[in-house]
């Protein structure tokens, strides 16, 4: 057990290079990628309990005296962000060289809710977590009316979706995921563990990530030696949604402060394109699931380049 300890703390202080080494490795070791693709959902559910359970939910609550914030986010979020990108793909489309199916991945990608592990990763790079808890819990209980509304006005795309076994399905990540770090707080030895064990659990958490990125690479290598030219081009243009979003959700919210600006930021450019995923189900093109998995790539890699912005940016005690 020590040495587990020892171990997890050690990938907690070098989070964002086990994370950029992570997602490679879903490419490079194809085996494991298709060994733990069935334990997706899990993951994901240990991803947001390890969040959860190192907030300080006071700090979640007090949120609410912000409501007009909120309401500008998810609106912004869920809404304005794949307006404004379908926008811009389909007043350029014919200069580049994007494909259909790039192009509505693009677009489901940025009319996605933000990624559960999000306040995982705002806890590693000194974000607002408790601000990003909020907001990834309620986007996710919005979109099943958002995104099937997008995908028909944006890109005359028909899912097939029940929402009632949609919102079962959030019910049970965000819910189920909430009732458990409930439980693990209430526990005494859980409790204990949690409050004297911080490094731990960020370990764990940078575990469960490094985990789903090399989950969602799966029959991924294949497709690249298939094509590599749309390889590169999709990799760009998942680099290139990433950053030009999260800039766009920074500028946005400048002036509500640069901590909460960055969070929103970051949110608005890692969205769970595992979910619109596991919705689109066979509907989903090859080029979709491939750009999909493919844009795990900037997730996972760009911490590394922004840890040292946000630390010479963001003042230690908050904004």
């Amino acid at each position: 057990m020590r040495f587990i300890g020892l171990g997890l703390e050690f990938l907690s202080r070098h989070a964002t290079i086990f994370l950029a080494v992570g997602v490679l490795s879903g490419l490079a070791l194809p085996d494991l990628a298709h060994l733990l693709r069935p334990m997706l959902g899990l993951i994901v559910l240990l991803n947001l309990v390890t969040a959860l359970v190192r907030l300080n939910f006071s700090e979640v609550v007090a949120f609410r005296r912000r409501p007009l914030l909120l309401l500008i986010v998810l609106l912004f979020v869920l809404i304005l962000s794949p307006i404004a990108l379908a926008s811009i793909l389909n007043a350029t489309v014919q200069f580049t060289s994007l494909s259909l199916g790039l192009v509505t991945a693009l677009v489901l990608m940025a009319a996605a809710p933000p990624i559960t592990s999000a306040p995982a990763f705002a806890l590693i790079l000194g974000l607002d977590a408790a601000f990003s808890v909020l907001i990834v819990v309620v986007a996710h209980l919005l979109v099943p009316f958002s995104l099937p509304v997008l995908a028909i006005v944006l890109l005359d795309l028909e899912l097939d979706i029940s929402l009632a076994q949609m919102m079962m399905r959030l019910a049970l990540i965000v819910g189920g995921s909430l009732l458990l770090t409930f439980a693990l707080k209430r526990f005494p030895a859980s409790a204990e563990y949690i409050n004297r064990s911080p490094k731990k659990i960020e370990g764990l958490s940078v575990l469960g990530l490094i985990l789903f990125a090399i989950a969602i690479m799966d029959g991924v290598g294949e497709m690249v030696l298939a094509r590599p030219d749309f390889a590169i081009l999709t990799i760009v243009a998942a680099f290139s949604a990433n950053v030009g979003l999260q800039a766009v959700g920074v500028l946005v919210f400048w002036r509500t402060g640069k901590r909460i600006a960055f969070t929103i930021g970051h949110m608005t450019g890692n969205c769970n394109m595992g979910l619109v995923l596991a919705v689109l189900g066979s509907q989903a093109s090859a080029e979709v699931a491939f750009f999909f998995a493919l844009a795990q790539l900037p997730m996972y890699m760009l911490p590394s380049i922004a840890l040292p912005i946000y630390r010479k940016l963001l003042p230690r005690n908050g904004e």
